[in-house]
């Protein structure tokens, strides 16, 4: 009798067919294993009018604690996230198992190009990074807070009349919804959230637990696992998170690994950068390395800036999704 893997993964479009991408590979390796996909409700999608800044202020992974949580409780095997929505800290008890090849790392705008937004459009985004890179480039455009999954926030863009939206690439071409995508930014100039296009594959850490590692082997990409690595330890060391406006792009480069930190203001009037390389087998050390010439360089007083700034007086991100427009 084959035996049956339970895989879960937050419930959104997206994340369904991520995991499906991901399971057609795990059929072809292992056809005799029988995997069944599993649909677990998160604080972020069950919550859709507080900000994802204010539901992430306990530390606790808005799109993916309730996943951990049936991961350690025992009702799935494994647990499929996007990457950039896990917190940098371990969960104890679970390791990332394996962390599948990288899809497009890019933003992409919706609806027109940086050059032909006219002045004061509206564009759809309620992230810091985000904000804080459009203003750098077109401070004379609004960003205006969206929350929900791609296809409704495409849907909002045009109901509203707005004149863009700022998205994940991975997230359009993987929904099929390439066709939407206006322009594509160049990541080493508006580098995205860190591990940004990766998916996080997980498992829990005990020893009957070891044959699920082994198994998802098989989708493991090590030049990817690199580059994320030091993207997300470079975030750690800034005791940064999903929502605060940190932007990372990590690559290999034959033997080396190339990682570039930035940090914006999120009114886009200062920016903070640095790059170096250094080996891919010692990635959280690279990491470390930028954040810490991003701190020389400044880079703390801007994130301090969100962090302790009242209600009142938080960029539109961190208020609520659902403000008057």
């Amino acid at each position: 009798m084959a035996r049956t893997v339970r895989v879960g993964s937050r419930g959104s479009h997206l994340a369904k067919t991520m995991v499906g991408e991901l399971l057609d590979r795990l059929h072809t390796a292992h056809p005799d294993v029988s995997w069944t996909q599993r649909t677990i409700m998160t604080t972020g999608d069950m919550d859709r009018t507080t900000s994802l800044a204010e539901l992430s202020a306990s530390g606790a992974g808005v799109f993916a604690s309730q996943v951990e949580a049936a991961l350690l409780a025992g009702e799935i095997d494994v647990a499929v996230h996007s990457l950039k929505d896990l917190p940098t800290t371990p969960n104890p008890g679970t390791v990332l198992a394996a962390v599948p090849a990288r899809h497009d790392m890019r933003d992409a705008l919706c609806g027109a190009t940086l050059g032909t937004l006219p002045p004061g459009a509206r564009v759809g985004t309620s992230a810091p990074r985000r904000i804080g890179q459009l203003l750098r480039a077109r401070p004379d455009v609004r960003p205006t807070p969206i929350r929900g999954n791609v296809p409704p926030r495409l849907r909002q863009m045009r109901q509203k009349g707005w004149a863009g939206l700022l998205l994940a690439a991975a997230g359009l071409r993987r929904l099929g919804l390439s066709d939407q995508i206006t322009q594509v930014l160049d990541p080493w100039e508006w580098p995205p959230s860190p591990a940004q296009g990766t998916l996080g594959v997980q498992v829990r850490t005990g020893a009957e637990d070891a044959w699920f590692q082994e198994l998802l082997s098989v989708v493991h990409d090590p030049a990817t696992d690199a580059a994320v690595r030091a993207e997300r330890a470079l975030l750690a060391v800034l005791e940064g998170g999903c929502y605060v406006p940190i932007g990372a792009m990590a690559v290999v480069e034959g033997s080396s690994l190339r990682l570039l930190g930035q940090v914006t203001a999120v009114d886009g009037s200062r920016v903070v950068r640095a790059e170096k390389t250094g080996s891919p087998q010692h990635p959280e050390a690279l990491g470390a390395q930028v954040a810490d010439e991003l701190r020389e360089r400044g880079a703390i007083p801007l994130l301090e800036e969100l962090r302790t700034a009242s209600p009142s007086q938080r960029p539109l991100t961190q208020r609520s999704a659902q403000a008057p427009l």
